[in-house]
């Protein structure tokens, strides 16, 4: 009777020593078969991100999705215990390299979405100018104005350099993607100038006729739309980690892709991985 107490008693405290070293230590139970992404509300990253849900959901996933800044993205990959395990729209290694001197020590790229991502001032073909540099010449058309995004966007803040080192008599209007497409679309059919900043891959591309500002000064540089994950994503989610790294869409798909989430998101990305299913299966192999 003693013995078989004394076994219990014993037992009893390697129980509470383990939930205590568990408490105390934040960690908790890995689902392998659990992914948590987080996007930026950008065309691109909610349609890549959508299509990524369906997929991984008809791959026996569970899947939880959170929008926010990409600031806070960057922020929540590099902690500890972080909530999401990744980000298909990371625009590196240029454009949110101010994210990256800050939080890349702490965060993986595991591949990349799109390889040749383009940012820059945008104008409709229409307009006569062709490079940042004549737009000084025509302040009083655009109104001094370049439609921008939300200030914590990197183009956002190379907009800002740009101005600067055009020394253009101009400001940045703070708005929000589908604010920026709205003015643009708005001008388009009073067939007026305008200027905006924007990027490839976009929805507007197929949408209306539209050209980059040449950029002979290189403010705006070339990156790709990496895909970022939380340490240990690899050892605690090995099936994940390998979707992630074979994940790739090329231009024409990405603007299929964006074409037909603008319409209906989530039916859109349901509709476009049935059309590329044999394509999107191959991630899972």
């Amino acid at each position: 009777m003693k013995f078989i107490l004394n076994k219990s008693i014993s037992l009893l405290l390697v129980v509470c020593m383990t939930v205590c070293m568990i408490s105390c230590s934040g960690s908790r139970p890995i689902d392998p078969n659990k992914a948590t992404i987080l996007y930026p509300n950008w065309a691109e990253g909610i349609a890549m991100t959508f299509l990524a849900e369906v997929a991984l959901k008809a791959h026996g996933f569970e899947v939880a999705l959170i929008s926010l800044e990409p600031g806070l993205i960057y922020g929540d990959l590099s902690k500890k215990h972080p909530t999401g395990d990744f980000m298909l729209d990371a625009w590196l290694p240029h454009t949110q390299s101010d994210y990256w001197k800050v939080y890349g020590d702490k965060i993986d790229i595991v591949g990349n979405a799109f390889d040749d991502g383009s940012t820059g001032l945008v104008v409709p073909s229409y307009v006569d100018i062709n490079s940042i540099e004549e737009l000084n010449a025509h302040r009083d058309e655009f109104k001094g104005k370049i439609i921008g995004i939300g200030s914590g966007a990197g183009i956002h803040a190379n907009t800002e350099k740009a101005i600067k080192t055009y020394n253009l008599n101009f400001e940045q209007v703070t708005s929000s993607g589908s604010a920026m497409v709205a003015t643009l679309e708005k001008a388009i059919l009073r067939h007026e100038p305008v200027v905006v900043t924007g990027w490839k891959p976009h929805f507007m591309w197929g949408q209306f006729d539209l050209k980059f500002l040449k950029d002979p000064k290189e403010v705006f540089p070339k990156d790709a739309c990496s895909i970022i994950a939380r340490k240990r994503l690899k050892q605690d989610k090995p099936r994940l980690f390998s979707v992630l790294t074979k994940l790739n869409l090329s231009e024409e798909m990405l603007n299929e892709l964006m074409k037909d989430v603008q319409k209906d998101d989530k039916i859109g990305a349901k509709n476009f991985y049935q059309k590329h299913k044999k394509t999107i299966d191959a991630w899972f192999d």
